[in-house]
C-alpha cells in the first residue's frame, strides 16, 4: 500500500513533513524520498492529500469486558470501535469475570483477539488474585504469558506493603505497574467531585485528596523500589503537581489523562445549561455548532475518578501540554443501557471513549492552540509504546505497518446511532467535533475507512 500526498507526523523520528509512506508485507518499507524506486508493481495507491498520516494510535487503557461481561462489550465489538476511532493497538484491563490473574485467562484473551479482532489487542495482568488486594498474583507467570503491564485497575491496592512487594517483583520482570489511584478511606461512598456542585446537588463527594494520597504513596514506593509506576486517569490538580515534582527529580513514574477530564467538569452533572454558562466557555467548540443539551444527573457523566472543577481541568490540560501526563487514553468502560438508565446514585461508574477521543483531544488541545499536532500525536503513539515496551508507535523502516490517517479539520456530529461499540454510555453524543479518523491500517491492511 502506498499512502500518497499526506502530511506525515512521526514524533518518534521527529518528522513533520509532506511525504509518501510505502507499506509492504506488513512492514513500513520506505518513507518520503526513499519511496522512489521501491514501489512494487500493482500496489494499492491511496490518495491522502490534505490528511495527516501518523503511526497507528495506541490506547493503553480499555475495558473490553471479556471474559464474563460480554453483554457490555466484547473483544470483537471493542476492537471495531477502536479501529473506527483510529486506534491500531489497545491494552485491556484485568477487571473481568474472572479477573485476568493467571496465564490461562491471558491465553483466553489472546485466542479471542486472534479470532475476532482486526487490531492488536494486548492485555494486562492483575496485581493481586481476583483483583481483591490481598494476595499477589503470579507476576512472573503473567509476564511469561505475554502481559504488557500489571494492574488492579478498577480497584486500588490499599495495603502499602503489598504494593511495595508487587513493585519489587515487577522490577525483576521489567514490567510497569499501572495504578488506579483511590484511597478508599477518603473516598468512601463518593459519587462526584467534592466541591460546590456535589453540595448543591446533594450527592456524596469524592475528594481530590483521595487520588492525591495514592499518587504521593506511589512516588515514595517508586523511589524505594526503583520500579516504574504509571498513574492512570489523573484528574486532580494536586496529583499533577506531585507527578511534575517527582519527575523533575528523576523518579520512575508516569501519568495519563483522559479526554473527559480535560474537557468536562463537575458542573456538567448539574445539566447542560449550568455547564455551558460557566465551565463550558473554556471549550474550543466549533462556532457553527449548537451546544448540545442534557439533563441534570445524567449518568453518562458519572465516571471514576469523577469530573472535577475547572481548576482541576486546567491542571490536567497543563499536565498534558508540558508532558507531565505523557499519555492520553480513553478508559473505555462500556455498560449496558439498563445499568445506566437508573438514578445517579445507583448507576455504575464509567463511559465509553474509543470512537471519539481523538476528535475531542484535537478540539480541546490542538484547535484551542494549547498544543501543536506533533506533540498531541506523541501522547497517542510513541509515549504509550514506550511504556509497554512496544516496537509500535513509529513509522520507522521495518516497523509494523500500523497507520492512522485523519483529517484534523473535519467537523462532524458524534451521534449515538453511528456507534460501533455495544455500549452507548457516552457524554459526547450530539457534540460537533473537529478532527476525524478517515482510515485505520493494521499490518498493512485497511481495517476501518
Amino acid at each position: 500500500m502506498l499512502l500518497k500526498g499526506g502530511r506525515l507526523i512521526d514524533p518518534a523520528n521527529s518528522k513533520d513533513e509532506m511525504a509518501d509512506v510505502l507499506l509492504v508485507d506488513g512492514k513500513v518499507k520506505a518513507v518520503g524520498s526513499d519511496v522512489q524506486g521501491k514501489v512494487p508493481e500493482g500496489v494499492l495507491e491511496v490518495d491522502v492529500a490534505g490528511k495527516v498520516v501518523c503511526p497507528g494510535l495506541i490506547d493503553i487503557h480499555v475495558h473490553f469486558r471479556e471474559p464474563g461481561q460480554t453483554a457490555k462489550e466484547s473483544i470483537e465489538t471493542g476492537s471495531a470501535a477502536a479501529a473506527k476511532g483510529g486506534f491500531t493497538t489497545v491494552v485491556c484491563m484485568p477487571n473481568t469475570s474472572p479477573a485476568i490473574d493467571n496465564p490461562g485467562t491471558v491465553a483466553l484473551i489472546q485466542e479471542s483477539a486472534k479470532n475476532s479482532s482486526k487490531i492488536n489487542v494486548l492485555t494486562t495482568g492483575a496485581i493481586t488474585k481476583g483483583i481483591a488486594g490481598e494476595e499477589l498474583a503470579p507476576i512472573g507467570s503473567l509476564k511469561r504469558a505475554g502481559v504488557v503491564a500489571i494492574t488492579d485497575d478498577g480497584n486500588c491496592v490499599q495495603n502499602n506493603n503489598l504494593m511495595r512487594r508487587a513493585l519489587e517483583y515487577t522490577a525483576m520482570f521489567d514490567l510497569p505497574i499501572m495504578d488506579h489511584c483511590q484511597d478508599y478511606s477518603l473516598v468512601g461512598s463518593g459519587m462526584m467531585h467534592d466541591g460546590y456542585w456535589n453540595n448543591t446537588l446533594g450527592l456524596p463527594g469524592w475528594p481530590s485528596a483521595g487520588e492525591e494520597m495514592i499518587v504521593a504513596r506511589n512516588i515514595l514506593l517508586a523511589e524505594k523500589t526503583q520500579a516504574h509506576i504509571h498513574c492512570q486517569h489523573m484528574s486532580a490538580a494536586g496529583s499533577i503537581r506531585l507527578l511534575r515534582e517527582a519527575k523533575s527529580r528523576g523518579v520512575s513514574i508516569s501519568g495519563e489523562a483522559c479526554p473527559h477530564h480535560f474537557t468536562l467538569t463537575d458542573a456538567a452533572i448539574a445539566g447542560s445549561q449550568k455547564f455551558w454558562a460557566e465551565d463550558g466557555k473554556a471549550i474550543c467548540y466549533p462556532n457553527n455548532g449548537d451546544c448540545p443539551s442534557w439533563p441534570e444527573f445524567d449518568t453518562n457523566f458519572k465516571m471514576n475518578p469523577p469530573l472535577r472543577s475547572a481548576k482541576d481541568r486546567e491542571a490536567v490540560i497543563e499536565g498534558v501540554v508540558d508532558g507531565t501526563l505523557e499519555i492520553i487514553s480513553s478508559d473505555h468502560a462500556p455498560h449496558c443501557d439498563y445499568e445506566k438508565e437508573v438514578e445517579f446514585a445507583n448507576a455504575p461508574f464509567g463511559i465509553t471513549g474509543l470512537e471519539n477521543q481523538l476528535a475531542v483531544s484535537l478540539m480541546q488541545l490542538y484547535h484551542s492552540g494549547r498544543m501543536n499536532l506533533a506533540d498531541l500525536i506523541e501522547r497517542f503513539t510513541v509515549a504509550p509504546a514506550r511504556l509497554i515496551k512496544s516496537n509500535r508507535g513509529t513509522l520507522s523502516v521495518d516497523a509494523p505497518a500500523d497507520v492512522t490517517v485523519f483529517d484534523p479539520d473535519s467537523e462532524w456530529i458524534f451521534r449515538r446511532e453511528d456507534t460501533v461499540s455495544k455500549a452507548t454510555n457516552n457524554p459526547f453524543y450530539d457534540w460537533m467535533l473537529k478532527g476525524r479518523p478517515v482510515m485505520t491500517v493494521v499490518g498493512g491492511e485497511i481495517v476501518s475507512q
